[in-house]
């Protein structure tokens, strides 16, 4: 994926009227964007599950919290959050969050080569809150718990190994995670006013059961070089993690986290900001900031991230329009989806089948407002190769 910062790029809206943009790095004037939807073209009208889509492209419920998935006699569990896709022999698997405490845990969703459900199951049981998480390149998902003092548990997708609570990883109000097989790390974000972004360095790369949990310091600009420091006590305890090191850099509320091509990309909600990381220059700076857009920005309430092989980011609201947004390489910030009727909801989970064709995704609370009404989606079309 190319580095690049979206604030010196066209960002667009869904009728024919642009949004200008803001040129970042301290311009002092705001040029017009290019009019016209993204790359996806404009929303269509809402269909039948009061989802506007691009032409071409179509969705369907997959599950209901409290009801039975499917053929299946398993039934979904309450207020579904982040999420992951795995490939499953012909066919792949969703994995979902559950962001109730207490309960919690995460399900998964089997899916044969032709999209069918075959099958629906619990893989993480008893837990607290667990908003995002992140894949690892073992084909694992790491589950999040966002409460004070919480863990980060890893558990198979495939619903055969029992799951595992991994308190080397830190306890704290954990967000997302996103693995690094380059650097053998996994980034963690943490969902505070004033938290910090992590880094956790196995013992041996593919096991997480030893190693050491590093926070990323740095200045207070929006842009500079940054360091890692060794966190000296990770189970928060008395002291909490954020606050053990001088000098760590505070984000407000962070939020999604992916890793493509030597860049670490995460959001924080706080300030409606996507945030990059440059790896191999050891360089932060923002890349999205609503506040710097002119005009009505295109993406609020940032949360989770994910990414595609053409490079495109897709950062879902929490709250704003309902919307999944796109962000390309060429610089364009566009809605990509939008969810009608559900503004006391939120959109979480987003994740593509492994060959890239459907996108999987969320809406926490769904019509009804309540951790008990959410609802999983999946938008099937011709998305960029």
């Amino acid at each position: 994926m190319e580095r690049r910062s979206f604030l010196r790029g066209a960002v667009v809206g869904t009728s024919a009227a642009a949004f200008g943009f803001t040129l970042w790095q301290g311009a002092a004037s705001a040029a017009p964007a290019q009019p016209g939807p993204g790359p996806y073209g404009a929303l269509g009208p809402a269909d039948a599950n009061g989802i506007q889509l691009p032409a071409g492209f179509t969705s369907r419920v997959i599950a209901r919290s409290g009801q039975r998935v499917g053929p299946t006699s398993y039934t979904w569990h309450n207020a579904p959050d982040g999420g992951a896709c795995y490939s499953d022999g012909t066919g792949w698997i969703y994995v979902s969050n559950s962001e109730i405490n207490p309960s919690g845990g995460a399900s998964a969703v089997r899916f044969s080569s032709t999209g069918a459900i075959t099958g629906a199951y619990r893989i993480l049981s008893n837990t607290r809150q667990n908003c995002a998480g992140g894949k690892t390149p073992w084909n694992t998902w790491l589950s999040c718990e966002e409460v004070s003092l919480g863990y980060v548990y890893e558990a198979d997708p495939y619903g055969v190994n029992a799951s595992v609570q991994r308190p080397a990883m830190g306890r704290f109000k954990h967000e997302a995670a996103a693995a690094d097989p380059v650097r053998k790390v996994i980034y963690l974000t943490e969902d505070e006013s004033n938290g910090c972004l992590y880094r956790f360095v196995p013992t041996t790369w593919g096991n997480l059961s030893s190693g050491t949990l590093q926070v990323l310091k740095a200045g207070t600009a929006t842009s500079g070089s940054f360091t890692w420091a060794t966190v000296p006590d990770p189970d928060g305890s008395p002291t909490v993690t954020r606050d053990q090191v001088s000098g760590a850099k505070r984000f407000n509320g962070g939020e999604g986290c992916h890793y493509a091509d030597d860049t670490v990309w995460f959001t924080t909600k706080g300030d409606n900001r996507l945030w990059q990381l440059n790896l191999v220059a050891n360089t932060y700076e923002l890349a999205y900031d609503d506040s710097l857009v002119s005009g009505t920005p295109p993406l609020t309430g940032v949360d989770n991230v994910t990414g595609t092989t053409s490079g495109d980011l897709f950062v879902a609201e929490d709250g704003g329009n309902m919307e999944i947004c796109v962000i390309t390489p060429a610089d364009v910030v566009a809605p990509f989806l939008r969810v009608n009727g559900q503004s006391s909801s939120e959109i979480c989970g987003p994740a593509f089948s492994p060959d890239g064709t459907r996108l999987y995704f969320s809406s926490q609370r769904g019509t009804s407002g309540s951790s008990s009404g959410g609802i999983t989606y999946e938008v099937t079309g011709p998305f960029r190769a």
